[in-house]
């Protein structure tokens, strides 16, 4: 039972809560510490007034910026952000990181204390964050503020489910601590709250310049991998670049997330930031998702630009349903997501030929793939077992892998890989990470990636790049 209930001042909803029961709760965490000799995690759940996301995120700023998350699915069901940090799941080992960082998750879960009377999904204890794009390739410096494996439990989560609003907060008791970190927690949340009258986004920093990074030496690498595909065991290699874009300011992330909210509402919005950097995008491609038994995958492979017209527009998404070469590779991603999804699933549902998903920008071929699996089956583990799909890596996966950290320039870190969610009761979601950038003081770096397979031609390659740009450099002022 959920004893709280709010004071409403100015149309701000603070969380009031009896002060017998803020000492038992505390007690609880306070004598749990102390007689495990280790970190006890309380949380608790209260369902509050409509709270707008974008304000929630902007307000944290000041005292949390560094140490923020925002999620949105495509279809506005699901609307988490996160502010502050009470754990991070972080580590560069390159070996059985998905079961690892499972393993911290569930043992951090361990006599934890949840108060939490609502059974929506994403709602109480959450880990927010993912992993990089292939942790046995050489770091630069591009992401030195961001671990292979990285997640981050938020001290105070806003969850929006199906349209109602529940605020999570986390805290970690040590045996070192007493009553008062529960008083000041309680405290901090109401002052946040408070605050949220105050909503500036912030200005959009002017672009000075713009500069694609080795574009002749990509097209010569995508030349070269095209022979190679010509007479040996490789069906598809993905090749991604860069573009870096310098301000004459720095980039606001809550500006950019702004323009990605209003601009690509069809697609997951995320913002991950990390010791000043921040990961942002908009990807309309969902890696996987699981809700109970479940489980939910999208095959995304193929593109060609929006017409100006709707003419124009069916003629190109007509064009698209029937091209071979973008239709062969969209079938080997159907394929290895099917065979993926069986090993966990006793059911798959798939429809027989792919459908047109129209985003602003881009028309993708798209394959909705639903499976049954075990309640218990491991989020994560389909994660792992999905990495990197076709779309992303290329076939056959691991040799394809190889290939792109051997003649890539470029250091993907996050950029391809899987970012999501994952709540206390193993539900949970991740996208692919693209149509995303890197946002560092008054610069940014952009990533775009195509396929390439036997008949690939370096040069429409590379304007499929440009197109895959699109949606950043707009969100970003650029375009």
């Amino acid at each position: 039972m959920d004893n709280s209930h709010f004071g409403c001042f100015g149309g701000i909803c603070l969380v009031t809560i009896q002060e017998s029961e803020k000492k038992e709760r505390g007690l609880l965490a306070v004598n749990r510490a102390k007689e495990l000799g280790r970190p006890i995690l309380i949380s608790e759940v209260h369902k509050m007034d409509m709270i707008n996301p974008l304000t929630f995120f902007n307000v944290g700023k000041d005292r949390y910026s560094g140490e923020r998350f925002f999620w949105k699915d495509p279809a506005d069901e699901i609307v988490l952000i996160g502010l502050g940090i009470s754990k991070q799941i972080q580590s560069d080992q390159a070996t059985d990181r998905f079961f690892h960082v499972e393993r911290e998750w569930k043992n951090f879960l361990e006599e934890s204390l949840i108060f939490n009377p609502y059974t929506k999904i994403g709602v109480g204890p959450l880990m927010f964050g993912g992993f990089s794009f292939d942790p046995y390739k050489e770091k630069t410096d591009l992401w030195s503020k961001y671990a292979d494996s990285l997640f981050h439990i938020p001290k105070y989560l806003l969850s929006i489910i199906d349209g109602e609003t529940y605020l999570t907060t986390n805290i970690v008791f040590t045996p070192n601590d007493d009553l008062s970190l529960f008083s000041k927690i309680v405290e901090e949340r109401n002052q946040l709250l408070l605050s949220l009258k105050r909503n500036d986004p912030g200005k959009c920093a002017a672009l000075l310049e713009t500069n694609e990074i080795s574009p002749e030496k990509w097209k010569q690498a995508v030349d070269g991998v095209v022979k190679e595909l010509t007479n040996g065991p490789l069906k598809k290699v993905v090749l991604a670049r860069e573009l870096r874009m310098v301000f004459n300011d720095q980039v606001v992330s809550d500006t950019v997330l702004d323009h990605l909210y209003t601009q690509q509402p069809a697609s997951f919005i995320f913002a991950f930031e990390s010791n000043g950097d921040c990961f942002i995008g908009a990807s309309p491609e969902r890696l996987v998702k699981k809700h109970g038994s479940e489980v939910y995958s999208t095959c995304l492979a193929g593109s060609i630009s929006r017409g100006s017209t709707e003419e124009e527009d069916r003629i190109l998404g007509q064009t698209l349903l029937n091209d071979q070469k973008n239709l062969i590779e969209h079938g080997f991603v159907v394929e290895m997501i099917k065979e993926a999804l069986e090993e966990s699933c006793e059911e798959i549902i798939l429809p027989d030929k792919p459908q047109l998903m129209k985003n602003r920008d881009i028309q993708h071929l798209y394959t909705p793939v639903i499976g049954k699996c075990n309640k218990d089956a491991s989020l994560l583990l389909l994660v792992e077992r999905l990495h990197p799909t076709p779309a992303l890596g290329g076939l056959p996966k691991k040799a394809a892998v190889e290939k792109i950290r051997q003649v890539e320039e470029l250091d993907r870190g996050f950029y391809g890989a899987p970012l999501g969610w994952v709540d206390y009761k193993q539900n949970g979601e991740f996208a692919v990470s693209i149509r995303c950038g890197l946002l560092q003081g008054n610069e940014a770096s952009l990533f775009a990636g195509c396929g390439v397979v036997t008949d690939s031609n370096s040069e429409s390659e590379y304007l499929e790049t440009s197109l895959k740009f699109t949606p950043m450099l707009r969100a970003l002022g650029g375009k």
